[in-house]
């Protein structure tokens, strides 16, 4: 049985990497009995592989990991169980059950994710930043210099934003994710700052991701779903 489980992540866990994300949740799941089913080989290991790893020094309320059992398990009980072998910054919210197949993999299916995004304490600037949000999302065309381990380029971010709006102190962000394209908010925030004369400062920055969709859409139409959804309680 192939099952999709959602977690958060916040507080001092946000600057543990995925890797000892990935090695927590192994240690977790053994300790709660929860009956794992492990590949096959001279190195067996645990069926694991999550949707959209967390860069380092952001917090979530959506992050999900897929897994396949053996033995059935109500999401209730799974939840509870791993929640009470688990530690202080990573709490397990949802467990539900997938259809079978690759098509259905949570890391396959990631296309967009939402962001809120502030400024740390001393590091908002002294001008009106938040009065050009709008201005600069309606724009047709966004071009920015998008460095890659081997080289940079100039891109267009502009149809990577797929909403962008000022709530209070934060800027919410709904931008292109996954394997093909990929937009991190810090990016747009900084492309935003620059069009208004404002210097990006490093680490200036708090971010916390919302969700994560799979888009169910056509080509011309987008049909976001979050990635919980496309499972079923157990």
């Amino acid at each position: 049985m192939k099952v999709r489980v959602k977690f958060s992540k916040y507080g001092i866990m946000k600057f543990i990497g995925h890797l000892d994300v990935m090695r927590y949740f192994q240690k977790a799941i053994r300790r709660s009995g929860i009956d794992i089913a492990y590949s096959e080989g001279l190195s067996p290991h645990m069926i694991m592989s999550f949707a959209a790893p967390l860069g380092v020094g952001l917090t979530s309320d959506a992050e999900y990991m897929d897994i396949e059992i053996r033995t059935p398990i109500s999401s209730a009980e799974a939840i509870r169980a791993l929640n009470d072998v688990g530690v202080e910054g990573i709490t397990v919210t949802g467990f539900w059950q997938i259809p079978e197949g690759k098509a259905n993999k949570a890391m396959t299916l990631v296309a967009a994710a939402d962001y809120e995004l502030r400024f740390r304490n001393g590091y908002e600037p002294d001008t009106d930043w938040q009065s050009g949000i709008s201005r600069f999302y309606k724009q047709k065309s966004i071009c920015v210099l998008k460095k890659t381990k081997k080289s940079e380029k100039e891109v267009d971010i502009r149809p990577m934003i797929y909403e962008m709006r000022v709530n209070g102190g934060t800027v919410f962000m709904q931008l292109c994710a996954g394997s093909a394209a990929n937009l991190k908010p810090e990016l747009v925030m900084d492309a935003y700052l620059n069009t208004i004369g404002i210097a990006a400062q490093p680490f200036a920055y708090e971010i916390h991701r919302c969700e994560v969709y799979a888009d169910l859409g056509s080509e011309t139409q987008r049909r976001l779903v979050p990635l919980g959804d496309l499972g079923t309680v157990i």
